[in-house]
């Protein structure tokens, strides 16, 4: 298996997605996920021209005036779309404010869908002030969801479950694009505060293109951090609590973070795009094979949010 960075997997997306459907490629994504809960992933298809795109209709979205931004912002929903601001967020135990302002899209409903009349899947909150945002991160959404879904059907093969198991139970997942921007800084920090501190992702898989400054860590089996840095033609995959819950930790959920960068570094921003998948809300996530009742994707998810402050 290749390696962009010593304890890093790599795999070919291609190996799979030609219609190879290779064992290897199989094999070599559970066992990467299954050892180091992170795995870079090349040939996924997602064309430069696309994240180009979207990273310039972020930085266009932050640049607006806080008033502006703040119209958006939903805390009735747990702020499970739209935007949320500057400092609102921490890590789960830790009560100092992460450095990041960031914008969710999930996927759109139509109004009479249950779920959208439930509320479990809130209404997106596109910006008036930027026409193309609507397009550019529906369109975004779609590409790396279906890019996610057939990492879930490797994954299953992997893990001997039916086929289709995992593609199936995202059918109407609240799955959201979190676009975040952390600011320069041009002053220390508070006592405690790092762009995103070290966390465990909520949900079943996250997939992360390059983001446009490094800072990314994880931490090693050995409890060290060690720094993610990767082309710009990669995109970085790890699996969350969810999935750690449904594999009774054979996929775990490693515990990474976003350093302060240092020096020169200091006064540049950073942009990141993590596509967060979800089950649907009223999937029961318990172990594989278990006939407990299991919690709902819902309850799971809004305890969560209550822990690190949204809502």
């Amino acid at each position: 298996m290749a390696t962009l960075h010593p304890t890093i997997p790599v795999v070919d997306f291609r190996d799979w997605a030609d219609g190879r459907m290779s064992p290897k490629f199989v094999q070599d994504l559970g066992d990467g996920l299954s050892k180091f809960g992170f795995v870079a992933v090349t040939g996924h298809g997602v064309a430069p021209w696309i994240l180009d795109r979207a990273y310039d209709t972020a930085r266009r979205t932050f640049a607006l005036p806080d008033g502006v931004k703040k119209q958006y912002e939903t805390p009735e929903d747990g702020r499970q779309r739209g935007y949320t601001s500057f400092g609102v967020e921490h890590a789960k135990d830790n009560p100092a404010p992460d450095l990041k302002e960031f914008w969710h899209v999930g996927r759109t409903l139509a109004q009479d869908h249950p779920l959208h009349v439930s509320g479990d899947i809130p209404p997106n909150q596109f910006p008036a002030e930027l026409p193309a945002f609507q397009e550019v991160f529906s369109d975004y959404f779609n590409r790396i969801e279906g890019f996610a879904l057939s990492l879930l059907d490797a994954l299953a093969q992997y893990l001997g479950v039916q086929s289709g198991f995992f593609r199936n139970m995202t059918d109407d997942g609240n799955s959201i694009v979190r676009i975040i921007h952390y600011p320069a800084l041009n002053e220390p920090p508070p006592a405690g505060s790092v762009r995103a501190a070290q966390h465990e992702d909520i949900n079943l898989m996250t997939v992360l293109p390059a983001s446009t400054a490094e800072g990314l860590e994880l931490m090693t089996n050995d409890g060290e951090w060690m720094a993610v840095t990767t082309p710009p033609d990669v995109l970085v995959v790890d699996t969350g609590d969810m999935m750690k819950l449904l594999t009774e930790g054979v996929l775990p959920a490693t515990t990474h973070r976003v350093v302060n960068p240092s020096g020169d570094a200091m006064g540049k921003e950073r942009l990141s795009m993590p596509f967060f998948l979800h089950p649907h809300p009223d999937f029961r996530l318990k172990p594989l094979g278990s006939t407990d009742d299991g919690v709902t994707t819902r309850d799971f998810l809004h305890e969560r949010l209550r822990a690190i402050g949204v809502a």
